[in-house]
């Protein structure tokens, strides 16, 4: 399970493929790509911001440019929405305060959903996944900046705080026992993804790709082929390793090159919640779903598990599949 406590951690998990427009903006691509799109008499927009504590990027295109600008607009909004809900880059949101207090009444329906997924993963995965990892971070963080490991004694205090089993989830109610802290960033862009899309179909968008931090692609792209996308390398993070294509519907990849406490990524910000180390089989997982949420658990809880129990959790959820990429080994465990 991944976890934060950094308000800027590097969070870049996929790189987009030529084919998408995201990848070819900065080379002046988008303005190619918005006379394809009205060559087929469509309008072409794309917004850009940060969210989740990465870039995020939203592509539309459709008939009325009205329309989409508006529907761009409220997949901003449903972003903040989901940040104020559940984001630890975030102290006033309401898991940063859950975590503060230690219980939150009238808990944001964002939050209810997302913890109450969590949970149920965190059951089916035997507890690979479990979002009460949050304890951990501190632990390594703190480690890291004096250039060591963790001690016994500050890994053994942080795994007490640890349980998802011990989390109170009520309608009205989430309360956790003292001591304990809830990350969700294993599933938060994952699940915005899905929002952004929905409130984009609810303006009838039917032709977008969308990044925040995760992917989901609907339709077409501008030219008419179907959307691509390229999975970085987690060897050489400027080349890809395969490309999905075509690309619809939801991926999410974890790795260990997102967020390390050792040059070497021996230790990384996925952990393991049965030990407190970093599960060392595997560099990535990548994960393609029907929703961004089950795509982003599922790709954490894999990291976890390894690529064979991994697999049989992905072969029980129809409609997903999976790629691993094998740990790229260093030359020398950094004692």
């Amino acid at each position: 399970m991944s976890a934060t406590g950094l308000p800027h951690a590097p969070r870049r998990r996929i790189l987009v493929a030529a084919a998408g427009l995201a990848g070819a903006a900065g080379f002046g691509g988008l303005a190619a790509f918005r006379a394809i799109a009205a060559s087929r008499g469509l309008v072409l927009r794309t917004r850009a911001g940060l969210a989740f504590g990465t870039t995020v990027a939203l592509t539309a295109a459709g008939s009325d440019a009205a329309e989409i600008e508006a529907a761009l607009t409220d997949g901003f909004a449903v972003m903040r929405a989901v940040e104020a809900a559940a984001s630890l880059f975030r102290p006033d949101s309401a898991l940063s305060r859950l975590n503060r207090d230690g219980t939150l009444d009238a808990p944001d329906p964002h939050l209810v959903v997302l913890l109450r997924f969590a949970l149920a993963l965190a059951a089916e995965t035997d507890g690979a996944f479990d979002p009460t990892v949050q304890p951990l971070w501190p632990v390594w963080a703190g480690a890291a900046a004096r250039g060591s490991r963790p001690d016994g004694d500050s890994l053994g205090d942080a795994l007490g705080r640890i349980g998802w089993h011990r989390v109170r989830l009520e309608p009205d109610r989430i309360t956790l026992v003292p001591g304990m802290a809830l990350t969700l960033n294993a599933l938060i862009q994952g699940y915005a993804a899905d929002r952004v899309m929905a409130a984009l179909r609810e303006h009838g968008i039917g032709d977008a790709f969308v990044d925040t931090g995760e992917f989901g692609a609907s339709g077409t792209h501008p030219d008419g082929s179907p959307w691509r996308l390229g999975l970085a390398d987690p060897g050489d993070l400027a080349s890809l390793a395969a490309v999905i294509a075509p690309f619809t519907g939801f991926a999410a990849t974890s790795g260990d090159y997102n967020m390390s406490f050792s040059d070497d990524r021996v230790d990384h910000h996925i952990f393991d919640p049965a030990t407190g180390y970093s599960p060392d089989s595997l560099s990535s997982v990548t994960v393609t779903a029907s929703s961004g949420l089950l795509a982003d658990g599922l790709s954490t809880a894999c990291m976890v598990l390894g690529q064979e129990r991994g697999a049989r959790l992905i072969a029980g959820h129809p409609g997903c599949a999976v790629r691993f990429t094998d740990k790229i080994l260093p030359a020398q465990r950094r004692l």
